[in-house]
């Protein structure tokens, strides 16, 4: 597990709430803007209370919308939990995005080319060594196994 705990808590949170509303997790970041901020900031306060209260109240002061993407239930095998995608968001942040602040680096991260390829749960890609991710990303493609 990562020892960023604002950074897993962060990214944790934005795949519930992508789940939650059916947001692919770039729009979820981006609506909810300055709150990411204060997610990342307050993580240990916001952890002392169940993950869906946290996202009802960010869900509804961001007013995020119902959306389409539902790559969970389009998944044809195990879908990981929300925790599990955290972790490889935030590995993939102290990994790639290393030069900036963390909560620049979750939006650089969920903009970035490889994030809809992590969120695709019919491949391989979310399980694979942080490493591997990595170099996928700082090559611009998914890299031959």
């Amino acid at each position: 597990m990562n020892s960023n705990t604002s950074l897993f808590y962060t990214c944790s949170l934005v795949e519930f709430i992508g789940r939650q509303t059916h947001n692919e997790r770039s729009v979820v970041v981006e609506l909810l803007g300055a709150d990411l901020d204060r997610i990342y900031k307050y993580q240990d306060v916001f952890h002392c209370e169940p993950i869906e209260k946290v996202a009802d109240d960010f869900i509804q002061r961001a007013k995020i919308p119902v959306g389409r993407f539902d790559n969970v239930g389009s998944c044809k095998y195990n879908v990981p939990s929300y925790w599990d995608i955290g972790d490889v968001f935030s590995r993939l942040v102290e990994d790639c995005f290393a030069g900036m602040d963390d909560v620049a680096g979750i939006r650089a991260a969920y903009r970035s080319w490889i994030a809809p390829k992590i969120l695709n749960f019919n491949s391989d890609l979310f399980y694979q060594s942080r490493d591997y991710i990595a170099e996928c990303y700082k090559a611009g493609e998914i890299l031959a196994a």
